[in-house]
């Protein structure tokens, strides 16, 4: 799969942009386990050409996580269009347009997934950013507004038509939110439009390697993107990528490796941030974590662990979950 000139590979696997969560060392530790290409959390237009600092940090790229795509988001046509430019200077390798966030801050206000309620103010503002950069454009949105309104078939043709190098779609309405399964057969049915030239993405629900294999099995498409199993688990890429080259379960990451990739999470999120609001970063991953699932009797550890406010308290309960309360588990 190519996007402009980048060759992502076949079957390429890629790492959903998710606020508060693709910073730059989350994206770093996804590629090291295997992901294909990264993207950075979305990037308010708005606020970019405001010069926001906290949104001008999403625009540093490590050379090491490359391809990365920095996204941007917004409701109108021209301040899209000098963020455009904005996040091109930044050199990322490719410019995704959010036309999918599903949010009330978001959508609500005609942005993200809010535009698939005005297609034509869409495939204005997709045309003039195509216009105005040099590097490969491309869209992110969902099926429709709600289950009336799924237009993503003709949309794709539309969109494709304004010159985005590569289309993702997120199997679900802008209604749904995260709820219900993702359609992927209404994803398959882009895929298989003989209109529909440019790459397709597939993104939901997208929880196992079995999974991975299957969709790409089943209905054709040209990359698969991964979003919320990755939280807390960014070795999901490597399980993936072994099943993909062998078609079979490669050897999973220890116990050990997996603690080591969350406590260096902890160590970079607070040296990127600060002690107290680093580890409230983290316990997004935390929460999330398959480490901690199934544990019995776990309930009172794992508030103490999202409610630990400095790093010592931290890695004192973080270090006696794997050395003492997971072996002793596995020994019942």
């Amino acid at each position: 799969m190519k996007i402009g000139d980048i060759d992502l590979g076949n079957k390429p696997v890629m790492l959903a942009p998710m606020e508060d969560v693709t910073d730059h060392s989350f994206r770093l530790i996804c590629k090291e386990q295997g992901a294909d290409m990264v993207y950075t959390e979305f990037v308010s237009a708005d606020a970019l050409i405001r010069n926001i600092s906290a949104t001008t940090r999403k625009l540093h790229i490590d050379p090491r996580e490359r391809p990365t795509a920095i996204q941007i988001y917004g409701r109108e046509v021209e301040p899209m269009v000098e963020a455009a430019r904005i996040v091109e200077a930044a050199k990322p390798d490719v410019l995704d347009i959010n036309f999918g966030c599903p949010v009330k801050k978001v959508a609500g206000k005609g942005a993200g997934a809010g535009m698939l309620r005005d297609v034509p103010k869409m495939l204005e503002i997709t045309r003039a950013v195509v216009d105005a950069v040099k590097i490969p454009v491309t869209v992110k949105t969902r099926l429709g507004w709600d289950h009336e309104s799924k237009i993503i078939v003709t949309l794709a043709e539309q969109l494709q038509d304004c010159g985005i190098q590569a289309l993702t779609i997120h199997g679900r309405t802008r209604s749904q939110m995260y709820t219900g399964e993702a359609d992927w057969e209404m994803i398959g049915k882009v895929k298989n439009n003989p209109r529909v030239s440019i790459p397709i993405i597939g993104n939901g629900d997208i929880t196992t390697p079995e999974r991975l294999c299957e969709v790409y099995d089943r209905y054709g498409v040209d990359g698969v993107m991964v979003g919320r199993a990755s939280i807390g688990a960014p070795w999901i890429f490597h399980d993936m990528k072994q099943m993909l080259l062998t078609s079979q379960k490669g050897t999973p990451l220890s116990i050990a490796e997996k603690f080591k990739i969350l406590h260096r999470q902890i160590t970079e999120s607070i040296d990127r941030i600060d002690e107290y609001r680093g580890i409230l970063h983290i316990r997004r991953h935390l929460a999330a974590s398959p480490l901690f699932k199934g544990i019995p009797h776990f309930r009172d550890t794992r508030i103490a662990m999202l409610r630990a406010d400095n790093y010592e308290e931290l890695n004192a309960i973080l270090h006696r979950i794997e050395n003492e309360i997971i072996p002793n588990c596995l020994n019942l």
